[in-house]
């Protein structure tokens, strides 16, 4: 069986699990993280090109996707897509593997993601540098609010890591199904996983809230994670580049947050604040 690998390049302020909700609908089959955004794989003989090109380069036009596409002829597809798919070991303490991989002697916190079709298996920039500060950060016995969960991994670390309780909130289908699975594999019953928006958060308030989503979506709910954290409580942001930090620090002090300090990788960003 042939498969067309599509390699797409996301801007700034794109949303990923939009785009592979989109082209889900379309044929793809799966889709993994690469160091510039997505890779989308859709079956040769389900592969329509005068749908989904014209649908990709309408994109292009708007400015927040750029793609290029090769054909995977006749190999074994798991092996294929599982050599795309590489452990991602971060500060010698955290291990983020698919369940083909084999664990790692010395790992204090090992976790098993089986990524489907939703955002968020370690390898971006923004969620090794989420998992780098909740790791810092030590949620021993808080409760923790984890918004835009994708496939549940900072919510399964936070576990790992001592919290109490995690509620995890993602308004896409396949990555509220996918968290829901990946917490069921890590064994972590602690995590309730919530399909919705800020305004369906459940049960406040929250010690710490990690949200790793995208700038629009971060100036838009920074009131609602103020309002819902304990006083004093911890807000961890990213999604965002180095050049947006301070329009969100701006919001911030608007809605009562102080600003502590940030981090960056490869022009990607993450910032603590707290109330």
């Amino acid at each position: 069986m042939d498969y067309i690998e599509f390699s797409l390049h996301l801007l700034p302020d794109s949303q990923p699990e939009i785009l592979m909700a989109l082209l889900a609908d379309l044929g793809f089959e799966s889709f993994l993280e690469s160091e510039e955004g997505i890779l989308g794989y859709i079956r040769e003989d389900v592969f329509d090109p005068d749908v989904v090109i014209p649908y990709l380069d309408e994109m292009v036009t708007k400015g927040s996707v750029f793609y290029g596409y090769k054909t995977i002829p006749g190999q074994n597809w798991n092996a294929v897509w599982e050599s795309n798919y590489d452990p991602v070991i971060i500060d010698d303490k955290c291990m983020v593997r698919a369940p083909f991989h084999k664990p790692v002697e010395g790992i204090l916190y090992d976790i098993v993601i089986s990524p489907k079709m939703s955002f968020g298996t370690a390898h971006h920039e923004t969620t090794v540098l989420m998992a780098r500060s909740l790791m810092v950060e030590n949620p021993a016995g808080q409760r923790v609010l984890d918004m835009g969960c994708g496939t549940g991994v900072l919510a399964i670390l936070a576990c790992k890591l001592g919290a109490r309780e995690v509620v995890a909130v993602d308004n896409d289908e396949w990555a509220f199904a996918n968290a829901i699975d990946n917490a069921e594999q890590n064994k972590e019953s602690r995590i309730s996983v919530i399909r919705g928006e800020a305004i369906d958060i459940p049960s406040p308030p929250y010690n710490l809230v990690l949200a790793n989503i995208n700038r629009n979506v971060l100036l838009r709910d920074m009131a609602v994670y103020t309002r819902i954290l304990v006083t004093p409580g911890t807000l961890l942001i990213s999604g965002f580049y180095e050049e947006d930090l301070h329009s969100l620090k701006l919001e911030a002090s608007r809605v009562g947050l102080l600003f502590i300090s940030s981090m960056a990788e490869n022009k990607w960003a993450v910032a603590k604040f707290v109330k």
